[in-house]
C-alpha cells in the first residue's frame, strides 16, 4: 500500500502502513468494477458491473487490514441490453439464485513497489481462494471535499468453472479478467 516502503523490508505484523488507522469509505463516484471475458476464442467481450459496495479497515499493520467488496450480479453491463438480459438468465448466471458476488481478504502482502492480496470469493454458495496484484495510486488531499483519498487498482483472473458457472463452453472462455478501480476516503476526521 505504499511504494516508500524498501522492497527489502520483510513482510511481516511490524510494517508500518501510509494510511491512517480506522474504516475507509469507498469513493463509488470514481471506482469500478469491469471484466473481460473471450468470445469464441477470437475476441473479447468487455463488461461492468454498475452496483457494487467496498469497505477497506485499516489497522497499525498488515495483518489488521481488512478488504471487503460486495457486487451485484444483477447490475452486469456489458453495452449490449439483449446480451445482459441473457446473462442474468437462470440459463447462465441465474441472478435470482446467485444475486451477489462477495470477497474478503485473508492477506496482503508486499510484492516490490506494489502488493499481493489474498482473500475469498464467494458466487452463489461456492467459494474460492483468489489472489489479486494491487498496485497503489497513492495519497492525495483532495481540494473538493478537503478529505484525505487514497486509490488502489487491482487486478487477478478466476476461472467460471471453479464457481460452477460452466456454461457455453466454447462461446465463452472460461477465464475472466478482473479490473478493480478503488479510491477511499479517510476516516472522519482525518485528512486535509
Amino acid at each position: 500500500m505504499s511504494n516508500d516502503i524498501s522492497p527489502n523490508t520483510p513482510t511481516t505484523s511490524v510494517v508500518a502502513l501510509p494510511l491512517v488507522p480506522g474504516e475507509w469509505e469507498l469513493d463509488p463516484h470514481h471506482a469500478a468494477v469491469s471484466f473481460t471475458v473471450r468470445h469464441l476464442g477470437i475476441s473479447k467481450v468487455r463488461g461492468r458491473f454498475t452496483e457494487f459496495t467496498a469497505g477497506l479497515y485499516v489497522g497499525e499493520a498488515f495483518d489488521d487490514v481488512r478488504v471487503t467488496a460486495e457486487i451485484a450480479l444483477a447490475s452486469i453491463d456489458t453495452g449490449n441490453a439483449d446480451r445482459d438480459a441473457h446473462t442474468r438468465s437462470a440459463e447462465l448466471l441465474d441472478v435470482e439464485k446467485r444475486p451477489t458476488m462477495t470477497f474478503r481478504s485473508t492477506r496482503i502482502s508486499e510484492q516490490g513497489e506494489d502488493w499481493s492480496m489474498a482473500g475469498d470469493l464467494t458466487i452463489g454458495d461456492v467459494t474460492c481462494p483468489v489472489t489479486l496484484a494491487v498496485e497503489f495510486g497513492g495519497l492525495v488531499d483532495s481540494p473538493v471535499d478537503q478529505k484525505q483519498h487514497a486509490g488502489f487498482e487491482a487486478t487477478g483472473e478466476i476461472r467460471r468453472s471453479d464457481f460452477g458457472l460452466d456454461f457455453a463452453p466454447g462461446l465463452l472462455g472460461d477465464v475472466i479478467k478482473i479490473h478493480l478501480d478503488m479510491p477511499f476516503v479517510a476516516p472522519q476526521g482525518q485528512g486535509a
